[in-house]
């Protein structure tokens, strides 16, 4: 199994590297401190899983898996994170990762979860599972979309720009910048990619 590291702590990487190498599963390609790093040296060294931090310097996580989803959507991306926020955590998930754990895991647990992960599954350690389950019990917020709202949705969705979607609708820039924030804010989710993947999900990329 082919890893590559993505976290902004060198020591932290090492140590990793050197409990890779006691186990024939895996073999570490490469590691960056940033996710634009990541992005640079991913497409030559090719490999299954990204293991990915959230917060570093130039580049976030988020953002980079956000990339990385789109160009290399065959790279699977566990993420390996102390961040246990509901709101950073959904908003990570929303990205379509393979799985997310948190720093105190073991690191059996860590190798588990990779086989799971590299067998076409998804993996969440406990505080991540706890998480979701609590939230999953809550109270939903109202997640009702206006008329216009769902029509905005549906048209990003099918890959128009807020100046393409400005002239089909006959609305502002501005205006429609505010409907995108609108709808994130009911929904929950805060990318891009994350609205295109919550319309198909509902049926509005019709």
């Amino acid at each position: 199994m082919r890893i590559f590291i993505v976290d902004d702590h060198p020591i932290f990487r090492e140590g990793l590297i050197a409990r890779f190498s006691m186990d024939d599963d895996f073999v570490v390609v490469g590691q960056a401190a940033n996710g634009k790093e990541a992005l640079e040296k991913v497409p030559a060294l090719k490999p299954d899983i990204v293991l990915m931090d959230i917060s570093m310097p130039e580049m976030n996580g988020m953002d980079a898996t956000e990339i990385f989803k789109d160009k290399f959507p065959d790279i699977k991306i566990l993420v390996l994170s102390m961040h246990d926020d509901k709101e950073y955590v959904l908003s990570v998930l929303n990205l379509g990762v393979n799985g997310y754990v948190l720093k105190d895991i073991s690191a059996s647990e860590m190798f588990y979860a990779l086989r799971v992960i590299n067998n076409g599954g998804i993996y969440y350690s406990r505080g991540i599972l706890e998480l979701l389950v609590q939230t999953t019990l809550e109270p939903e917020k109202s997640t009702v979309l206006t008329t216009r709202e769902q029509t905005v949705l549906r048209l990003l969705a099918s890959g128009l720009n807020n100046k393409e979607l400005a002239r089909e609708l006959d609305i502002s820039v501005r205006t429609v910048e505010t409907h995108r924030r609108n709808i994130k804010e009911k929904l929950g989710i805060k990318t891009s990619a994350g609205l295109v993947r919550y319309a198909i999900d509902h049926g509005l990329d019709d």
